[in-house]
């Protein structure tokens, strides 16, 4: 069972049965103890960093000072998580390069780092003395008066005299014993302000700790662009995957065909040796095929020699269904565009072909490709039977996740009954139509 806010057990009926006046109690507790050890620390760096001032020697420990709430302000995150779970995000970026000078130069410029700053100071100052307080009142203050036997038995028993929490003397233990029933009163109907007083407490903290929008836009940019590079080298890596295969398996292959073949023709025909080469030979040649197959399969050629409509084009001839492949717009040809573009509209052309072969029952399936107005929209319509549903594991859902990547959208209609439409668009501008390279010796 998932753990609740302290807001939303106040308001439930349950709130004493629950951790929540635990948890409020502990969350005030640390704060008072960090806050003590912040005030106590910052105070004896800023008198040394004064003193060491008129030498240059303090000016470090003042601009370390500056930084001094980015460590409490991340502490600080994560105890509020005992009086909500929800996480607060971080507002600060991470540094373009590595290195100890370029984390400087962001968190000075950051607004966030002076926000927590200021928090670090209120910490020091005025928040950790309001937790002692609200403690002693709603927690301290019951528990002494709950204590009023234990605290006349250790002075005595009965006609010693005791004043629990220095209010009223007593010297018996039915006194004791009203004095400790008030205390568990006292300590059940404070357990409302202290949980009121620690929910308020963590929702400052985090107005003061939490990106504001403009961060989160940032963040949000940087994750795009690490994304986006996270896309760029993985189409790297394929490239370079399907080049070795090319140039290196590929090539032993042929070599190896080639001497089962040469092999095949010395030996005595009808012999067991010629019936043993024979059958190598055509396996060598089967797995040829189909490493080739494979080659095509993780970076195919003809898309990075002629483009998207011509392995469009390929990727129909392919097809267990029959495929029309039609380029629209202004009667052009489709332009080159960005090759994380390409091999996204292409892969996905594909993937909806092999699901068009596999579960539509369809007999034709056609394609339309077009880039207008910056999108490149490609729509794959079949005829079968329909009912299509992207979330029952088509391979559709990863090729979402990387046209979002891109900006672009992945979008499947498919009523009962057909037709299903499988539509692309992606954002993208045309490139500088590149010469094709000529295809490698086999």
């Amino acid at each position: 069972m998932a753990r609740e806010s302290v807001w939303r057990e106040l308001r439930g009926r349950g709130y004493l049965r629950s951790s929540a006046p635990w948890r409020s109690a502990g969350y005030l507790l640390g704060g008072a103890l960090l806050g003590a050890a912040v005030f106590l620390v910052g105070a004896a760096l800023t008198a040394v960093a004064a003193a060491l001032a008129l030498v240059l020697v303090g000016i470090p420990l003042l601009a370390a000072l500056a930084l001094s709430g980015v460590p409490i302000a991340a502490l600080e995150r994560r105890r509020m998580r005992l009086v909500d779970p929800d996480p607060a995000p971080t507002p600060h970026r991470t540094p373009n390069t590595p290195g100890i000078h370029a984390w400087l130069r962001l968190r000075l410029t950051e607004q966030a780092t002076w926000r927590e700053l200021a928090h670090a100071a209120l910490f020091a100052l005025v928040l950790w003395p309001l937790d002692l307080l609200v403690l002693a009142t709603t927690v301290a203050f019951p528990a002494l008066l709950v204590a009023a036997p234990a605290h006349l038995a250790t002075a005595g028993g009965p006609g010693h005299d005791i004043r629990p929490a220095k209010l009223w003397l007593v010297d018996a233990y039915p006194a004791a014993c009203g004095t400790a029933l008030l205390g568990l009163v006292l300590l059940a109907v404070l357990a409302y302000p202290l949980g009121a007083y620690a929910a308020a407490r963590a929702a400052f903290a985090r107005l003061l700790l939490a990106p504001r929008e403009s961060e989160l836009a940032a963040s949000l940019a940087e994750v795009t662009r690490s994304r986006a590079r996270l896309v760029d080298a993985f189409e790297a890596e394929r490239r370079r995957i399907e080049r070795d295969l090319h140039d290196g398996a590929q090539q032993r292959l042929v070599a190896l065909t080639m001497r089962l073949g040469l092999a095949r023709l010395d030996a005595e025909p009808g012999s067991a040796l010629a019936g043993q080469l024979a059958a190598a030979h055509d396996e060598a040649g089967r797995v040829l095929t189909e490493l080739r197959e494979l080659i095509r399969g993780i970076h195919p050629q003809v898309l990075a020699d002629y483009g998207l409509a011509a392995a469009m084009e390929d990727a129909a001839d392919r097809s267990a269904v029959p495929v029309t492949v039609t380029i629209e717009g202004d009667g052009a040809p489709l332009p080159r565009l960005p090759e994380p573009v390409e091999s996204a509209g292409y892969f996905a052309v594909r993937e909806a072909l092999a699901n068009v072969g596999r579960h539509s029952g369809a007999t034709r399936a056609r394609v339309t490709a077009a880039h207008t107005d910056g999108v490149l929209r490609v729509d794959v319509c079949d005829d079968g039977r329909g009912g299509a549903d992207p979330a029952r594991g088509t391979g559709l859902t990863g090729l979402a996740d990387r046209l979002a990547v891109l900006d672009g959208t992945l979008t499947v209609t498919s009523p009962p009954g057909g037709p299903t439409v499988l539509s692309v668009e992606i954002p993208c501008q045309a490139q500088p139509r590149r010469r094709p390279q000529p295809p490698p010796a086999a």
